[in-house]
């Protein structure tokens, strides 16, 4: 009998062998990374036990070495083992290494191959990434002063099926180089200074930025040496400028000085010596008239005040202002004189402005300069002529003789000149011409014969009775509105009833009850109201009483038996 076991190589006894068959299994989980070939000794043993009891007697035994190839699968992802942070020079050339990105895979052939790529934080291209060697370089020039640092997520990916990922946020900060130049804050500068000041006076403080970074951004600043740059002194680092002598305007009112820092941007500083405020402003003019539209936008300019002052600096420095009432509607620009509408004019609520403008400098003991300013509004069609009403009801009897005055209407409109001048019109319904009206008066009158029969009343409910009245002014362009005005023409008793048939033929038996209904009779009139209502009566056939008439209905009934043998027909005559 053959029996197998391992003798060595599975010191974690992770396999197992069937003693009787020889059948190699595995006891525990495998990992390929950990160890990837087993070799386990495998020893044999011959023994011959034929007997009972059994004897046992090792006859031979042999050894081999099996060896087994734990093969991979895609079971690990990838791991970064370079830096998630990285420096480059913002100067360097397009193409420059920034990063050598690095990350490894334990799995073997395909599984631990690694792509690199790029997910986000490179959306304006900045840098181009190799995805087989994960060589990092700037796809373009840098600049700290516009981005001083990038955040670039990158992924390693390996190519095992599926395919395993991982993610570093790599931060990229893009160091300075000294290539920006400082720049001042203002190209000139102007201050003024008293004379006769002793030295050490303060004039002004300049100031100039640098975008770079760190020493970069440090400034120092000097004069640049030009005509009485002796008379001043500047601090070199914080850029403040002091008198080093006495100054005399007399002898010299205006300095130009240059200042610069230490690389290369220059300013040019103004400086003028005071004198004493001994002169007061003066107008041009002692008053002013001018005339503006009333459409003017809020905040238009309507006239620049000058008042001249004979002295130099802050007492040479002439203040504007307004010391009467202007009702809300102008203001003055205190350093330019310039007046300026503050809210919208309308002529119709005030059509003239009279105030007084003010001129002074800083003195507190000179007299102030003043002039008088009359502002006309001009009027502009922003008016609609308006009617006294929308809606008139008027009436005329019928039959009148043309050119009859029916209505007169009114309407306002509020503008001046032309723009306030209102025509009048028909706008629709006088299709037939049946109304005139008087352009200037408003005056609506008959322009044909009316009669009521054939038309009663000019209505809202038919556009084609309506008489719409338009009010239009005569101003450029022309404005307009409307009224409706309901013209009834009155009835004039001018039309006789009709019956509805001139003879009337009724039969009936003899026999028929007193009090029967014979038949009615039916009158209709044109005309209207009172004119219309129409009574009945009989005239003559009924001298003996046998019918009955009634006054209103026009019903005829029976009042008395008949007799044919005594009376065969009847003949009645009805008025209505």
């Amino acid at each position: 009998v053959v029996s197998y076991r391992i003798s060595s190589g599975d010191p974690h006894g992770r396999f197992s062998i069937d003693p009787q068959f020889g059948i190699i299994r595995s006891k525990k989980e495998l990992d390929h990374e950990t160890q990837s070939v087993v070799v386990l000794t495998v020893q044999s043993q011959l023994a011959e036990d034929c007997g009972s009891p059994p004897l046992t007697s090792l006859l031979m035994f042999d050894s081999l070495a099996a060896k087994i190839v734990i093969l991979d699968i895609n079971d690990n992802s990838p791991s970064f083992m370079s830096s998630p942070l990285s420096y480059v020079i913002e100067d360097v050339e397009v193409g420059c290494l920034v990063h050598h990105i690095i990350a490894k895979d334990p799995d073997e052939g395909r599984n631990g191959q690694v792509t690199y790529h790029i997910l986000s934080g490179n959306e304006n291209k900045a840098f181009v990434l190799d995805k087989i060697t994960g060589l990092l370089t700037t796809a373009q020039l840098l600049d700290r002063e516009i981005q001083e640092r990038y955040s670039l997520t990158v992924m390693a990916l390996d190519d095992g099926s599926p395919a395993l990922s991982t993610t570093q946020v790599l931060t990229i900060i893009v160091l300075d180089v000294n290539d920006e130049t400082p720049v001042f804050l203002k190209q000139l500068y102007e201050t003024a200074v008293r004379e006769n000041q002793d030295p050490g006076e303060f004039v002004i403080k300049v100031e100039a930025v640098d975008r770079d970074a760190g020493l970069n951004s440090l400034l120092r600043y000097e004069i640049i040496p030009g005509t009485g740059y002796e008379k001043f002194k500047m601090t070199s680092d914080s850029g403040e400028l002091v008198t080093t002598a006495s100054l005399d305007r007399e002898t010299q009112d205006v300095f130009s000085i240059k200042g610069s820092p230490s690389r290369s941007s220059t300013a040019q500083l103004y400086l003028t010596v005071l004198d004493e405020n001994d002169h007061n402003p003066l107008f041009a003019k002692t008053q002013y008239q001018i005339s503006v539209r009333e459409d003017l936008e809020e905040g238009s300019a309507i006239l620049d005040l000058f008042a001249s002052d004979e002295d130099d600096g802050l007492n040479g420095k002439v203040m504007y202002s307004l010391i009467d009432d202007t009702f809300g509607a102008f203001a003055v620009d205190s350093v330019t004189g310039s007046i300026v509408t503050t809210k919208a004019l309308d002529r119709e609520t005030k059509s003239q402005y009279i105030f007084r403008a003010v001129a002074s400098d800083c003195s507190t003991h000179l007299p102030r300069s003043t002039t008088v300013m009359t502002v006309l509004i001009q009027d502009v069609n922003d008016n609609v002529p308006k009617f006294e009403q929308s809606y008139y009801k008027a009436s005329v009897w019928e039959g009148q003789s043309p050119k009859t005055d029916i209505i007169q209407v009114f309407a306002t409109d509020l503008d001046s000149g032309l723009n306030g001048e209102t025509e009048y019109s028909i706008l629709s319904g006088n299709e037939d011409a049946t109304f005139l009206i008087d352009s200037a008066r408003g005056i609506l009158a008959t322009n044909t014969v009316l009669d009521h029969e054939s038309t009663s009343s000019y209505r809202e409910m038919a556009s084609s009775h309506c008489l719409v009245l338009l009010a239009s002014d005569r101003g450029t362009p022309s404005l307009n509105s409307t009224a409706t005005v309901l013209i009834t023409v009155l009835d004039v008793n001018d039309n006789p009833p009709v019956f509805s048939s001139t003879e009337y033929h009724i039969h009936v038996k003899e026999s028929i009850p007193v009090g029967s209904h014979i038949t009615e009779v039916s009158a209709n009139d044109c005309d209207a109201g009172t004119n219309a209502e129409i009574t009945y009566a009989m005239i003559s056939g009924n001298d003996r009483g046998h019918f009955h008439l009634d006054g209103k209905t026009g019903s005829v009934h029976l009042m008395k038996m008949l007799d044919y043998e005594d009376t065969m027909k009847f003949t009645l005559i009805i008025q209505a």
